[in-house]
């Protein structure tokens, strides 16, 4: 495993009952935050409604940062974190919660959101990637098939949008952000399990991370002229809590304990089944019908991550 210079440590509680780690299921920890981020898709729209999306993303992490924070210190965990981590998680955060999102955002105003999800389930091999580079975790056969197969699905599913953006003039703008954005979503992962492997605690940690993320957003938002706005109406705020403790807090706080359990291409496969739910959520709230397209996309994407995550055989091949 790549140390980046960080020697191994011990991070002491004071003592806090709560500080006691409690063991949450395999399952739990891939759909707890497939099912949340599903969700976030639809809740998100009441933030644009009102303010600028880098903006929104800002205040969302900063509100997340500090309710980490007081969850640490609840939890008797210590949360001020030593000077020689804080460009790490400055890094990390900068990268995980601040160029990520805001790439995301950015790609989607040159291309439909159709294809930057297509573009961000690649994820799934650049953690494995990373996994297997950086921490020496396997890449079997049947899991590259999986993957494959998933994308594909999530490729059929917003077929129509893919189609559509080669008629749009700065498509491959978007499709640079997008790309933007997934690397950076790996990159993210790789530091975070990088920290967390040399002994740094996952609460403080996402809550420093978070709050350089916010930072970064904030700053950018300043520059850019887009203006520090928040929202007026109950709608707005509303959401905006959901999409910190909930879209956050709780979804970031699983995902991470699943990257740490099972390593971060298992936990990528989140990224081909949470466009399969928030379709499912657009056709309830937003009338959205899938074709046959989407149909059979959505029968791959459910296949493959049903074939990726069953118990690893000793007839399958590593490729890695």
């Amino acid at each position: 495993m790549a140390s980046f210079g960080l020697p191994p440590c011990a991070w002491p509680t004071r003592g806090h009952a709560l500080s006691r780690p409690l063991f949450v299921s395999s399952p739990l920890l891939f759909w707890g935050p497939t099912l949340i981020w599903a969700s976030t898709w639809h809740v998100i729209l009441y933030q644009l409604a009102e303010v600028p999306a880098i903006s929104a993303v800002a205040w969302r992490f900063a509100l997340a940062s500090m309710l980490l924070f007081a969850i640490a210190a609840w939890r008797g965990e210590a949360w001020r974190l030593p000077p020689r981590l804080q460009p790490w998680l400055m890094l990390m955060g900068g990268v995980q919660f601040g160029l990520n999102y805001w790439s995301v955002y950015e790609a989607e105003r040159y291309v439909p959101s159709g294809l930057v999800a297509v573009v961000f389930s690649l994820m799934v091999f650049g953690n494995a990637a990373s996994g297997a580079w950086f921490f020496g975790q396997p890449i079997t056969r049947r899991f590259a098939l999986s993957a494959a197969v998933g994308v594909t699905g999530v490729a059929l599913i917003f077929w129509p949008e893919v189609l559509a953006a080669g008629a749009r003039p700065q498509a491959l703008l978007g499709l640079a952000f997008g790309l933007g954005a997934m690397a950076c979503a790996c990159a993210g992962n790789a530091l975070t399990l990088m920290l967390s492997r040399r002994g740094v605690p996952l609460v403080p940690m996402l809550a420093w991370g978070m709050a350089y993320g916010a930072l970064s957003l904030l700053l950018a938002a300043g520059v850019s002229g887009s203006g520090w706005r928040v929202g007026h109406t109950a709608a707005w705020w509303g959401s905006l809590v959901y999409l910190a403790a909930v879209g956050s807090v709780l979804a970031f706080l699983l995902y991470f304990k699943l990257v740490q359990r099972e390593g971060p291409a298992h936990a990528a496969l989140t990224s081909i089944v949470v466009p399969v739910i928030a379709l499912a959520v657009s056709a309830a709230l937003e009338g959205w019908r899938p074709g046959l397209a989407s149909w059979v996309g959505i029968a791959l994407c459910l296949g493959s991550v049903y074939a990726a995550t069953r118990p690893i055989r000793p007839a399958d091949e590593t490729l890695t």
